[in-house]
């Protein structure tokens, strides 16, 4: 279960069972979001949760709320508008080498034949992955030729409406409409449902109609015509009509009804879809005829609404499923209707007679998907149970086409094929003879489907199984396998990643690349291996849901970790210098914005717009070291090797700025008109001043004491300051330093130093702080030891690795010095 909260974060928890029936709407107050009460509504995952959830015997209803309207417990009095908003963050998506692939399932297939620009047929894929993919079909052939990239959640379903509109809709609660035929141009972004749309449906080639619906109960019914027209500028009126959604005010407001739908533009309203409001719970599959006339619903409520496409208004409900409705057709009249359900039953439905023609027990799960042939005679269905079958609906003859690995999802058919998506993130292509199905059942092997339950769908099997009759499709669109598993390393820039095809890697967040390939090895094993006694502030998170890495970056926690330059590795930058991960991190990504930003302002840029790297940094590094801007100047465009990004797989960015909403691109197609509008402040102050939000301190406080029978004593004041960072042997510097022995200044055969005696890079001041100050020794240096818990420190060890590996206590951290006499 999730909770969402208006900064779209979300918390993952257990409820415990109740004793009673109850409705819940929950404010939590929350430790980590610096104790602020933020108003939070029950949000359930698309496709994985229902509205219902059993705890034992007890039933507890989760009301889903709309996202702008969200409620709370308790007094409501409270002044909300005092309360601290949680800053908007910028997330990195890591882009695999081969970007033409897909990286999670597959939810939506359509398909476009004979194309009016080329006559060239091309199959349409939305992913998981968030992105939408165009793909020129060959006989024995598919090539990506686009990607359509702008939704910022998961796509749900595609189709084709008119000529060349594509349609999608995704769990980010927006439809999309593209130009099918672009390069992925987002015509027109349409916000109307308050929660994820899981499902489309669209009207005849010569119509203009499509229909969503969503976990939030509501259908709506559009046309496009109206929705796409151009709005008036008059009063001000904007739309959100841009490619990444990060222009004007984000929503498409509406008013019309019919075919021949009035646009009202005002400065709050615009189009308006016609609402089918009748819808209690979540709807999961949509159906509408050819003429755009009548259209079917179905969800977790078990039963099949048909409705009236120009009102709006309920006709009737078909009633006779047991669990929910996952997939519905309707035949081009409108009359005759199939549903797939979670029951595992296909049911064929006469709406003119109000009532369930034949039942066909075929699938032994949830049926999920549902495609016919142009006649409507037969039916092909997929579902949970990873098998895709062939269905007579005169005869109930029942044939098994094929078997996969995976549940399937959606299916297309294509002339005498079927596209089959499912889970993974590939596709195939299976023969279905389309134009003639009979052939399939020519080939034997079929049953006569029961009417009861999948126990009894094959009693002329007399209880065999059937048999597939194709083993292998006859082409495949292959996806990349998704990531599933995950582990930070302890050194917070490398990630281990385990894929689905259980093959681990090794990421460098820092630059968005792979930098090992271990095959497939124990992803336990390699963590244990990889494990490091380093102990870095946490500056990024991670999830999987698009099966590929997000890291995002939030202020001021993403500036908190800081590494030397020399353990970095970056030449010609003096060793000790600071580096913060995150703002360099965040300029490698921004690195080509940055530039094409300079470039429109007239500013020059590097030469051939390449950033500066390797040498160019060995050469500059002392006039271009990273310092505190005063605010009034930006820096050159400079990235240094451990943060440069891959220009073959650019990362995506899903961020927002003080208007229209969150967005997504990819990098390289960012053209530096970008601004406070879309970036968040936070983001923009960094990058262009230099300059740093205030953070939590990364300095450690700690004690320095000899250890116990040592006559060497040092000269301090009390506690001790120094950076996190900071390694053991600056700290043994500092002791040579301030050493202050009972013998005889020249005694130095047990390396017996006065005080004032040589120099360190550390000395104590008034408040105890390590101050830079850095001398040649003077002096044969002593040889010193640090101690923590009785235990020797490696000289490379930091400060706040020992505290957390060694000390393990939130109290200040306490070292012991000791002299080691003839080394």
């Amino acid at each position: 279960m999730r909770i969402k909260s208006k900064t779209h974060n979300y918390i993952t928890f257990s409820l415990p069972p109740f004793s009673l029936s109850l409705s819940l709407s929950l404010s939590l107050s929350l430790s980590h979001f610096n104790s602020s009460i933020f108003f939070l509504s029950l949000k359930l995952h698309p496709l994985q949760i229902r509205n219902k959830l059993k705890t034992a015997s007890i039933l507890v209803t989760l009301h889903v709320f709309a996202m702008h309207r969200v409620v709370s417990v308790g007094n409501t009095n409270n002044n909300n508008s005092n309360r601290p908003r949680k800053e908007k963050r910028l997330t990195y998506i890591l882009n695999d080498s081969d970007d033409t692939k897909h990286c999670a399932g597959i939810n939506g297939l359509a398909v476009l034949k004979h194309a009016v620009s080329d006559g060239s047929d091309y199959l349409f894929t939305g992913s998981r992955d968030g992105r939408l993919k165009r793909w020129a079909l060959d006989d024995d052939a598919a090539t990506c030729s686009a990607t359509f990239e702008s939704h910022v959640d998961w796509v749900n379903d595609a189709v084709i409406v008119g000529d060349n509109t594509l349609v999608s809709c995704s769990s980010d609660t927006t439809l999309k409409t593209w130009n099918a035929l672009s390069n992925g141009t987002c015509t027109r972004t349409l916000h109307q449902h308050s929660d994820y749309v899981t499902c489309l449906a669209a009207a005849g080639k010569n119509s203009n109609f499509v229909a969503s619906g969503g976990l939030g109960g509501e259908v709506f019914i559009w046309d496009l015509d109206a929705a796409l027209a151009p709005v008036s500028k008059c009063n001000d009126a904007t739309v959100d009509d841009s490619s990444n959604g990060t222009k004007g005010s984000g929503n498409l407001h509406t008013v019309g009804s019919s075919n021949n739908i009035c646009v009202h533009t005002t400065q709050t309203e615009g189009y308006i879809p016609i609402a089918a409001k009748g819808h209690k719970e979540s709807v999961y599959a949509l159906a509408i005829n050819e003429g755009g006339t009548v259209l079917v619903s179905g969800g977790t409520e078990k039963v099949v609404r048909v409705w009236d496409t120009r009102s709006g208004s309920k006709t009737l409900k078909l009633k006779g499923h047991t669990d929910n409705i996952r997939a519905l057709l309707l035949d081009s009249t409108g009359r005759y209707c199939l549903s797939g359900s979670s029951d595992s039953m296909i049911r064929l439905w006469d709406i003119g007679q109000q009532r369930c023609v034949h039942s066909y027990a075929v699938h032994t799960d949830s049926v999920w998907a549902l495609a016919s042939t142009p006649s409507f005679s037969h039916v092909y269905s997929g579902g949970r149970d990873f098998s895709l079958y062939l269905t007579d609906l005169q005869t109930r003859e029942s044939s098994l086409l094929c078997t996969g690995e995976h549940p399937i999802v959606k299916l297309a058919l294509h002339d005498d094929s079927i596209w089959v998506a499912s889970t993974d993130s590939s596709v195939h292509r299976w023969p279905a003879e389309g134009y003639n199905p009979q052939k399939i059942f020519q080939r034997g092997n079929s049953f006569i489907a029961g009417n009861l339950s999948f126990s009894r769908a094959r009693v002329s099997m007399e209880g065999s199984s059937p048999v597939p009759i194709y083993k292998e499709p006859t082409l495949t669109i292959a996806g990349t396998p998704a990531i599933m598993t995950y582990e930070v390393l302890n050194n917070k820039r490398h990630v281990l990643t385990k894929d689905t095809s259980g093959s681990v890697k090794l990421w460098e967040v820092t630059r968005g690349a792979v930098v090992e390939d271990y095959g497939k090895v124990s992803f336990e094993e390699k963590k244990e291996e990889l494990f490091e006694m380093v102990s870095i502030g946490t500056w990024f998170s991670v999830d999987t849901r698009f099966g590929s890495l997000s890291v995002h970056l939030e202020t001021p926690q993403c500036f908190c970790a800081e590494m030397y330059s020399a353990e970095l590795n970056i030449a010609g930058k003096p060793e000790d210098d600071k580096v913060n991960l995150g703002l360099e991190t965040l300029k490698g990504i921004l690195t080509h914005w940055l530039i094409k930003r300079k470039q429109r302002m007239g500013s020059p840029a590097p030469a051939n717009g390449e950033l500066l790297s390797g040498k160019d940094i060995s050469a500059r590094s002392l006039a271009h070291s990273r310092t505190v801007a005063d605010g009034n100047s930006e820096n050159d465009v400079m990235v240094y090797p451990p943060f440069e990004f891959p220009v073959a797989s650019p990362p995506s960015i899903i961020t927002e700025g003080s208007e229209g909403g969150q967005w997504r691109k990819r990098v390289a197609d960012l053209d530096g008109t970008e601004d406070e509008k879309d970036f968040p402040g936070w983001c923009l102050d960094c990058l262009l001043n230099n300059r740093l939000p205030s953070r939590e301190a990364t300095k450690c406080s700690f004690y320095l004491h000899p250890c116990e029978g040592s006559t060497t004593q040092i000269l301090t004041q009390g506690k001790l300051s120094a950076p996190r960072i900071l390694r053991t042997h600056k700290v043994i510097n500092y002791v040579v330093e301030k050493m202050v022995l009972d013998k005889p200044l020249d005694s130095l055969a047990n390396g017996g130093f006065a005080p004032g005696l040589g120099a360190s890079q550390h000395q104590a001041v008034g408040d105890g702080s390590f101050r830079s100050g850095f001398k040649p020794w003077q002096k044969r240096r002593p040889s010193i030891e640090i101690l923590c818990n009785n235990q020797v420190l490696p000289p490379d060890m930091s400060l706040a690795t020992v505290k957390t590996y060694v000390w393990k206590k939130n109290e200040d951290l306490v070292l012991h010095y000791r002299v080691v006499q003839d080394r």
